[in-house]
């Protein structure tokens, strides 16, 4: 018994290690995984419009939420559909949609993904199906609950758009002040301070695929009224300007889809940051943002997800749990 506390122990360390660094989390079998990048610089100033300050270290998608990911969030989570996490949008002619096709009946729905739609941001989804997708994931996928979590989920919560995110999330749809920091702050670098665009940049980003410049986007020309890439996808696979990273080192913050956030706008509205593939450049700007009632579902708006990460407190106490087991362990071996 004392053997396996000594694994578990262990690879609770370990674990907790792999989300301290941000790489590659594993959502589980048959899942896909979702990567992650580490947001440091604690306590960072916020810039001129009074965002982007964040009193701690955090994790944040590297990419959008795909639409292969959230295809395996609902073939968990919605045989039956009660929550209404898919919309006929996804697949509708004409809607531009991420391509999620819903099969058989209702209590036996299957979701399955086209294989050239998987790796491009999913789309058509509510900021109450984001929050339910991030307590999925805070309750270990599977058949994990999405009612509670990182959010407490309720009828008149919902309506009366109150929800806000509870203590001890593990898993979250980005704060305003998260996603924003994750996209303009510099980093607390010798050059402090806040980029203008998604990339590095004081300059707006070209439309160029190859991204050679690296600082490049997928947006609307709206002088030439013409998509960067046309029917039937319209959005790019994440990540393929590869250059154009964030000062943290996430991707398309300024372009394929905007990104829901937690912010409770006027009451009645959450906010939506970034540009997207139907929208012109200057949406990308850092003083950019738009809004709209949780419940819509929009052809270019998705999300990206935070993670938390331990205080170093907790490493502490975990790190003084375990190692007199380990040095038990050491000591038996020693005397065979």
């Amino acid at each position: 018994m004392r053997k396996v506390l000594v694994v578990v122990a262990v690879l609770t360390l370990q674990c907790l290690g792999i989300t301290a660094q941000a790489d590659v989390f594993n959502l589980g079998p048959g899942l896909t995984n979702l990567e992650t990048v580490a947001v440091s610089d604690a306590r960072n100033a916020a810039d001129s419009t009074g965002y982007g300050s964040v009193s701690y270290s955090y994790n944040i998608g590297k990419y959008e939420v795909t639409a292969g990911q959230y295809c395996d969030f609902l073939n968990a989570k919605a045989k039956t559909d009660t929550y209404g996490l898919y919309n006929t949008d996804m697949v509708g002619i004409g809607s531009i949609g991420c391509m999620i096709q819903r099969s058989g009946i209702s209590g036996s729905y299957t979701y399955s993904v086209a294989a050239d739609y998987a790796n491009r941001p999913v789309n058509y989804v509510s900021f109450w199906d984001a929050c339910r997708f991030t307590n999925w994931l805070s309750n270990g996928q599977g058949n994990g609950d999405t009612e509670t979590g990182a959010y407490t989920l309720t009828t008149s919560g919902m309506t009366n758009n109150t929800i806000t995110r509870n203590a001890g999330w593990k898993w979250a749809v980005a704060s305003e002040d998260e996603w924003y920091k994750a996209a303009y702050d510099k980093g607390g670098s010798t050059n402090a301070g806040y980029w203008l665009y998604p990339t590095r940049s004081n300059t707006a980003p070209g439309r160029d695929i190859a991204d050679t410049s690296g600082n490049n986007a997928n947006y609307r020309d709206l002088y030439a009224n013409y998509y960067l890439i046309g029917s039937p996808y319209f959005r790019t696979e994440v990540g393929e300007f590869q250059n154009s990273i964030s000062p943290y080192g996430t991707l398309d913050q300024g372009g394929n889809v905007q990104e829901w956030n937690e912010a409770i706008i006027l009451g009645d509205y959450r906010s939506i940051l970034g540009g997207s593939f139907d929208d012109p450049v200057g949406s990308q700007k850092s003083y950019k943002e738009a809004l709209s009632y949780p419940t819509g579902e929009y052809v270019s708006v998705g999300f990206r997800v935070v993670q938390a990460v331990p205080e170093p407190s907790s490493l502490v106490a975990l790190d003084a749990l375990v190692a007199p087991l380990l040095m038990k362990r050491r000591s038996r071996k020693a005397k065979v």
